[in-house]
């Protein structure tokens, strides 16, 4: 006896049979609970900057009388003039001197020692134990070593300056660039080192013309990432600077904040002025900071 079934029987049979492989239909595969999840994340993560945008752009007695999620009908730049005259600018550079003052000198010095780790600590015990105190101060926190840091400050006499918050970043900054730029040169190849000496090149130049270039997305990884910690920063400008002059924009929010907390339109415009520099770093270098850490951490 035969069974004839038309084409429309005929096509639900075959999308409800599982497929000749064994497995399920691709609809079927989709992890709709984890999109859901996703979704929702991301809705409870831009609601709130939606409103800090929105309400930045209002005035004051508008805030208090719309709905806090409604834009703006007239928006207005009252509150980032506001906020420009009250010596942003001043510590806008502030943190600029400090976040280039220690990221930069640390890269540098992570990426020699770094080096100097991987090509050297085969027959070197003293660089393998340079290596194991650089990995130990991935344990230290700063909070644990901050009055030890401000007494050294004042010793040196650098109490209430710049310098003062740059050289322990450069410090905490270091051990986790090594281990990152470390994993990274580990994976280039020993025969291009071998080349390079075959030709005549010495270990400073091997550093710079092949170690340099090929380890570009993990310096990019460890500079973003750096760069955002010192900008971020509070605990240190908190306890080793006094005067107003001194202050990076963490700390200078904090204070704007504690003296115009009533105008939350302007405290807000003093947020989106602070978080907006770092914001196009990490934008502009999202793409090579992923894949300097996957690469780094690799193996």
């Amino acid at each position: 006896m035969t069974i004839v079934l038309d084409s429309r029987e005929a096509g639900k049979a075959a999308h409800a049979a599982p497929s000749s492989n064994g497995r399920r239909p691709r609809w079927m595969q989709y992890n709709w609970l984890g999109g859901l999840a996703g979704w929702l994340w991301l809705v409870i993560v831009l609601v709130p900057i939606y409103w800090i945008v929105i309400t930045s752009f209002k005035l004051q007695t508008d805030y208090f009388s719309t709905n806090p999620l409604v834009p703006p009908s007239s928006p207005t730049l009252e509150n980032y003039r506001f906020v420009l005259e009250n010596h942003f600018v001043r510590y806008f550079f502030n943190s600029v001197i400090v976040t280039l003052g220690a990221v930069v000198p640390a890269v540098v010095v992570s990426f020699m020692a770094a080096y100097a780790i991987v090509r050297g600590s085969a027959v070197s015990r003293f660089i393998r134990t340079v290596n194991a105190v650089f990995l130990m101060g991935l344990a230290i926190p700063l909070q644990a070593v901050i009055i030890p840091v401000y007494l050294l400050i004042i010793k040196l006499q650098m109490y209430d300056s710049l310098g003062a918050i740059i050289l322990p970043s450069i410090a905490f900054a270091i051990p986790l660039s090594v281990l990152v730029l470390s994993n990274f040169i580990r994976d280039i190849p020993k025969e291009l080192f071998e080349s390079m000496r075959m030709d005549g090149a010495t270990e400073w130049g091997t550093l710079w013309r092949l170690a340099l270039p090929l380890t570009r997305p993990a310096l990019v990884t460890v500079t973003i990432y750096q760069g955002l910690q010192v900008w971020n920063g509070f605990l240190l400008p908190l306890i080793l600077t006094q005067s107003p002059e001194r202050r990076v924009l963490p700390l200078a929010l904090t204070a704007f904040q504690g003296q115009y907390n009533i105008n939350i339109p302007a405290v807000l415009a003093s947020v989106m002025l602070t978080t907006l520099p770092i914001l196009v770093l990490y934008v502009v270098g999202r793409r090579q900071m992923l894949s300097g850490l996957t690469a780094g951490f690799g193996k």
